[in-house]
């Protein structure tokens, strides 16, 4: 298996405290999206990170050589959007996972 990094880039570094009621309501489609990736157990873990910038989305990817890692991200509902959302994707050469 493959293992990846997703991190979801905000338009805005206050996009957390001040999301408009769209941008909530696309928030919760991105948040099933990645529900239903995880149930399919491509996705390990999710979620926001609080940091100084203002903040980010992640997300700890596992795949085989046939699963195309960018269109994950490109299928994400905030990049389909085109709410000013941004992706990148970073493999990690080394795992440990817990058992």
């Amino acid at each position: 298996m493959k293992y990846f990094l997703y991190k979801l880039i905000p338009p805005r570094s206050t996009f957390a405290k001040d999301m408009t009621r769209e941008e909530k309501n696309l928030m919760d489609e991105h948040f099933a999206y990645w529900s239903n990736l995880m149930d399919r157990w491509c996705v390990i873990a999710f979620g926001p990170v609080e940091d100084s910038t203002g903040g980010y989305g992640i997300a700890i990817l596992e795949a085989d050589n046939d699963t195309d890692i960018e269109a994950l991200g490109h299928n994400d509902p905030m990049i389909r959007a085109g709410a000013g959302f941004h992706f990148e994707i970073c493999p990690m050469p080394q795992v440990v996972l817990r058992m």
